[in-house]
């Protein structure tokens, strides 16, 4: 097997690129829960930050990438905020579904909004733009986790909770 080259920090494009397609799924649920009203579109966006805020405290202070360039950025950003954590805490825990839950509801409640949205009133905008948010969510992250980011992680080295998750499932 072909032993595959880590990144000590990823490059610009890859971030580029893996921050385009988080952020085009926050625009995009953004724009779909807009149709509520500004107190929902303003939940919503709290919603993200926070979500964000809980990655960079939480999770980006204890990894390898803390100060440097992962595929997201967010180990240089963490740095700006936040004090580095222990390597220990990160490669320690276990993922469950349920920590996954935060990622999954950035999209499923714009994606369920949306859907009892057109079921209520048709609009042909709205299904573009949860046909785009499903194709973003799925496809494209899908493409950036496998091509772009974990299969190029020096953490997965040392140890990924999240890697760790869905091996099981390929067992």
């Amino acid at each position: 097997m072909e032993q595959v080259k880590t990144y000590e920090n990823f490059p610009c494009q890859v971030v580029l690129i893996a921050n385009a397609v988080s952020l085009g799924i926050y625009l995009i649920g953004a724009y779909v829960i807009w149709q509520l009203g500004l107190l929902w579109f303003i939940l919503y966006l709290l919603f993200i930050f926070g979500f964000e805020i809980r990655l960079l405290k939480g999770h980006c202070v204890n990894c390898y990438y803390y100060g440097k360039y992962c595929a997201f950025g967010k180990g240089k950003i963490s740095s700006w905020f936040f004090k580095k954590g222990s390597p220990d805490k990160f490669m320690g825990r276990e993922m469950t579904w349920k920590d996954l839950l935060p990622d999954l509801l950035v999209t499923l409640i714009p994606v369920i909004t949306g859907v009892i949205l057109l079921i209520s009133n048709f609009n042909w905008r709205l299904l573009l733009a949860l046909i785009l948010l499903a194709g973003l969510a799925s496809a494209g992250n899908g493409y950036v986790r496998s091509s772009l980011a974990c299969k190029f992680c020096k953490q997965k080295e040392a140890g990924c909770p999240a890697q760790q998750l869905f091996d099981k499932n390929k067992k």
